[in-house]
Formats: structure tokens, sequence, C-alpha cells
């Protein structure tokens, strides 16, 4: 099955997810990036156009977009999860550094890679 995702957040780590070949090969494809920031609107990045922020919704109900990617900072991660939900989302992966309130029918994995670095640093440690 083929998955049209959208990204919000196109700083370094946004940037990073969006080069990420792995989602390409697992059937996820990254259609569309958000962001706020007028320096960044209306580029690309890895062929994958930059929106406005504001033009979510309407891209999301174009493409039947169901899955986002959060890549932006914690202040703004509940913000932008009460848009996300009006725009149709169910399902989110989390990159932002803290716990998300979601709405119910929505879903999100997180992914803290401080966490699994400190997971990492502590099997070197333990090992034997």
């Amino acid at each position: 099955r083929d998955w049209p995702v959208l990204l919000v957040g196109t700083g370094n780590l946004g940037r990073a997810l969006i080069g990420y070949k792995g989602f390409g090969q697992q059937g996820f494809r990254i259609v569309a990036a958000f962001d706020i920031d007028p320096e960044k609107i209306g580029g690309l990045i890895e062929g994958v156009p930059v929106h406005h922020f504001d033009d979510l919704p309407a891209l999301a109900q174009q493409h039947a977009i169901r899955l986002a990617i959060l890549a932006v900072p914690a202040a703004a991660a509940q913000p932008v999860v009460e848009r996300l939900r009006a725009a149709g989302i169910e399902g989110i992966l989390n990159f932002a550094p803290v716990t998300l309130l979601l709405p119910p029918g929505m879903r999100q994995v997180g992914v803290d890679l401080a966490i699994e670095l400190e997971q990492l640093s502590f099997s070197v440690v333990n090992r034997g």
C-alpha cells in the first residue's frame, strides 16, 4: 500500500527525515512539507514542496493524507496537533520532545532520540 504522508517542520531534523530513503522502501511517501518560515515556503527539499502551515488542511484533503510526521519544537507541538486533527490526520510520528495530548481516534508513535541513545549507552555499559 502507498501511504502519502505530510511533514510539519522543515528544520534540520525535518530536512533529514525528508531525505530518508527508508520511508519510500516501506511504501511511505512524503508528499508535502509545512513550515511557517517565509524563507522556506515555496522551496523544495529533495523534491518535496514546502508550503505554509495554513495550507495544510487543503493539501491533506487533496491528497487524502491520514499520516503526519511532526518535527517541530516542543512548544509548537500541541497547537500543531490540534490543526492536524482538524485536517483529518489520524496518525502522527512524533519527533517533538514532548508528550502529546491526542483526541479520541488519533494515534501517535513517539521517537525520542535522546532516550534511544540513553538505552544504547546503558547497553554498552552493562554488556557482558
